[in-house]
């Protein structure tokens, strides 16, 4: 019984704990409930307010970040999340029109950014290198 609880707990040790901010509501569900199959336990937002509030409330391993966002845009957004938490790693997730603002995010210390759509197996590796950075 004790080998089953040691590594029950060795498994939320090892469980990425990810801020998902992206106002698209049902592309935010669909990656959280992939990830959640992942050992990637995902809070989402699904604005640059409600990620700001989540970042308050508890502690992340990494963020991803959409750029466009309806109430603020995601720069401003990753200005905050740095001020706030700055060694947490940031990836930006950008359309293929705003990569230009995805190179401005990197200057602003975003972790690295992938373009929307994006492969789902490219983003989950991109998490892990991210994680790794920072632990």
């Amino acid at each position: 019984m004790e080998d089953a609880a040691r590594h029950n707990d060795k498994a939320k040790a090892d469980r990425i704990r990810l801020l998902l901010v992206d106002d698209e509501v049902a592309y935010v569900n669909v990656l959280a409930n992939r990830m959640g199959r992942r050992n990637i336990y995902v809070t989402k937002a699904i604005s640059g307010t409600e990620g700001i509030q989540a970042l308050r409330a508890q502690d992340f391993d990494v963020a991803i970040l959409d750029l466009k966002m309806e109430d603020m845009d995601g720069l401003e957004v990753l200005r905050i999340f740095k001020k706030m938490v700055p060694h947490m790693p940031v990836i930006m997730l950008t359309g293929h029109g705003s990569e230009q603002a995805a190179r401005a995010g990197i200057e602003l210390g975003a972790f690295d950014y992938l373009i929307k759509p994006c492969d789902f197996e490219d983003l989950v590796g991109k998490i892990k290198e991210a994680v790794g950075s920072g632990r």
